[in-house]
């Protein structure tokens, strides 16, 4: 598997699997075992498996900005589940700076009806394409571009970007449609609920079996095996978990 990227930006190919687990009161109910060190491209198939297993799906399902995609947010939708799933930036965009900056892509006047958007000097940002892009695991987005006419002799283009023609956008609308929804959740008072709640769930648990267990390495190779001895290690985290319950 490729790892990713560390400080020195040279991620290498080694032996290692990415492990995916659902928890519920720190009991691990699902788990599934890939070879992407992206967590984005995991969450079809662990969803699909706990649903398999169990022959239901959750209701809800709470997971952090490693699966915040427009696939994944419309799988979700298509499954029935309400989604607590941050994104990319989700807590970024919440302080004051980001708000309060008029040149952010985000922040420009959008103007629907017509499909263009508006610098904070008035000039608009006509449509110039659509593309389709798509992810690592094949899945379509369109993307919009827009591109200003002049901003040559712009009082304001310094603060507003440094590239040396007109200033030009990208926009996804679907998925900053579905980032709003996320926004709208998270925001809520389950959605904060949820979020307090996440990290002291699927953290704790990797915490217990990788500190207290010195579970740190897989001693077999190969999807089937690993599997088996993932699966074995979740049951005796169980077995211990309702161990302490009972006592």
């Amino acid at each position: 598997m490729r790892l990713k990227d560390d400080h020195m930006q040279n991620g290498q190919l080694k032996p290692a699997y990415n492990t995916q687990i659902s928890t519920e009161e720190q009991f691990i109910t699902s788990y599934s075992i890939h070879q992407t060190a992206g967590d984005t491209t995991t969450l079809e198939k662990h969803l699909n498996d706990f649903e398999q297993q169990y022959q239901t799906q959750s209701k809800e399902v709470v997971a952090d900005a490693g699966y915040g995609s427009e696939q994944n947010y419309e799988l979700m939708e298509a499954k029935g589940i309400t989604a607590y799933v941050k994104y990319n930036y989700f807590h970024k965009e919440q302080k004051a700076r980001q708000k309060n900056n008029p040149f952010l892509a985000q922040n420009l006047y959008y103007n629907k009806e017509q499909d263009f958007f508006v610098c904070p000097m008035g000039q608009r940002l006509a449509k110039t394409e659509d593309k389709i892009r798509y992810s690592i695991n094949g899945y379509p987005a369109q993307v919009s571009y827009y591109e200003a006419k002049r901003c040559e002799g712009c009082p304001m283009r310094g603060m507003c970007h440094k590239s040396k023609g007109n200033r030009r956008i990208e926009v996804n609308h679907r998925l900053n449609a579905l980032k709003a929804k996320a926004r709208e959740r998270l925001t809520s008072e389950q959605g904060k609920k949820h979020r307090s709640k996440r990290p002291v769930e699927v953290e704790a648990v990797f915490g217990q079996m990788k500190s207290n267990n010195r579970f740190t390495r897989f001693t077999l190779r190969g999807l089937e095996k690993v599997d088996i001895e993932f699966g074995l290690m979740a049951l005796g985290h169980n077995l211990r978990k309702l161990a302490a319950k009972v006592a």
